[in-house]
């Protein structure tokens, strides 16, 4: 087996596991949400965050792929300019989700600890910038 076939198997592996990250963590999340809705607690919050995450993990999993394949294997200047469109616009659904996730953008820090652990069912919040971490 070639270096440029295995670049490519290693591309599509990846590929298959984001595509499998953002459907497992849709069907983990509904599962969750069901077993919330049962107990009567709020659940619309968390589940946007559950379902937000695992779409996330997804996409940054699609863009490696992406960008093993298009680097290794067909390095063309047609190429590079698609995988950074490519990458461009993953990378602005990945801020918005971050922000839709955890309320303030990826380069701020978190004073409350992990993502979303001072309000367990989650939600969209604007964190309050300190004045060294402007926009």
């Amino acid at each position: 087996m070639e270096f440029q076939q295995i670049i490519e198997r290693v591309g599509e592996i990846v590929d298959v596991v984001g595509v499998a990250a953002i459907v497992i963590g849709a069907v983990a999340s509904t599962v969750i949400a069901l077993g919330y809705v049962l107990q009567r607690r709020p659940v619309y919050s968390a589940y946007r965050r559950w379902l937000g995450r695992s779409i996330l993990l997804g996409l940054e999993l699609l863009v490696a792929a992406d960008i093993i394949r298009t680097v290794a294997i067909t390095p063309t200047l047609d190429s590079v300019v698609v995988l950074g469109l490519i990458v461009l616009i993953r990378t602005f659904l990945s801020f918005s989700l971050e922000l839709e996730i955890t309320g303030r953008w990826p380069w701020q820090k978190n004073t409350a600890g992990e993502a979303g652990a001072s309000q367990p069912t989650g939600g969209a919040r604007v964190a309050e910038a300190a004045p060294s971490e402007t926009l």
